[in-house]
């Protein structure tokens, strides 16, 4: 392949690669991970409220938001949460809450079953590993 036409194809692929990038910030569009690692309710209470900041400050449609929790800090996506209603609520609200699937199988090891989860949770294979895979596709990264 000639220099030329390795040039050409690089500047197609860059053009290409500005045009989405320039196409999602004409949309508005922010994305942004919590996470929830602390057993600390103050701490869970801060992070859900963060994310509802950031939702009614950006406005539903323009923000991209997803609470992973894991190690100590699953038990604010459990049913026996204290902030159950409200998780339940905000899944509903195009908030996405991820729980560890790490954690769920040592917490079943532990005491012979799984948590159980808010309605509205999605398990994922590792907590920490979803947190690497939303801030490589773009994703701010907050812990309260």
């Amino acid at each position: 392949m000639s220099n030329m036409r390795k040039v050409t194809m690089g500047l197609v692929l860059a053009g290409a690669m500005m045009a989405a990038f320039g196409t999602a910030m004409a949309e508005g569009k922010h994305k942004v991970v919590i996470q929830v690692s602390s057993d600390d309710p103050t701490t869970q209470k801060i992070a859900l409220n963060n994310a509802v900041n950031v939702q009614k400050d950006l406005g539903m449609d323009n923000v991209d938001i997803e609470i992973v929790a894991y190690g100590p800090g699953l038990g604010l996506l459990t049913v026996k949460s204290e902030e159950s209603a409200r998780v339940k609520s905000l899944a509903m609200q195009n908030i996405t809450f991820s729980a560890c699937g790490n954690t769920m199988k040592k917490v079943a090891e532990k005491t012979g079953k799984e948590p159980q989860l808010t309605e509205g949770v999605k398990v994922v294979s590792a907590g920490v590993i979803r947190i690497m895979e939303l801030q490589e596709s773009g994703y701010s990264y907050v812990r309260p």
